[in-house]
């Protein structure tokens, strides 16, 4: 997937989002998108599709929610991935997740 060029963001849900989790939504600027999983989030219906991706900022992998509305990111939650979330990740992108060497 192709890096947006522009995101937003709700500012209410961005101040509670770094107060429980220490992580600002305009670290999404710096989401590495081409080495993302991206996988659409059909759990429930939302009204609009969400993708859930997981990537790195810096050198930590980073799991977002978002929507794409006309061309622009908006984000919906911003986190570090956990542990469980890492392994499937290095799977994933290592060839490994069908158990092969």
């Amino acid at each position: 997937m192709d890096k947006p060029r522009r995101f937003t963001f709700d500012p209410l849900k961005n101040r509670r989002n770094v107060a429980e989790r220490g992580i600002d939504f305009v670290q999404a600027k710096g989401f590495d998108f081409s080495t993302a999983i991206v996988a659409t989030d059909d759990r429930k219906d939302y009204g609009e599709v969400r993708e859930v991706a997981a990537g790195f900022v810096g050198q930590r992998l980073h799991i977002i929610v978002f929507t794409m509305r006309g061309g622009v990111c908006h984000i919906i939650s911003l986190r570090k991935a956990n542990k469980r979330e890492i392994k499937t990740y290095v799977q994933k992108t290592t060839g490994l997740e069908r158990g092969g060497a």
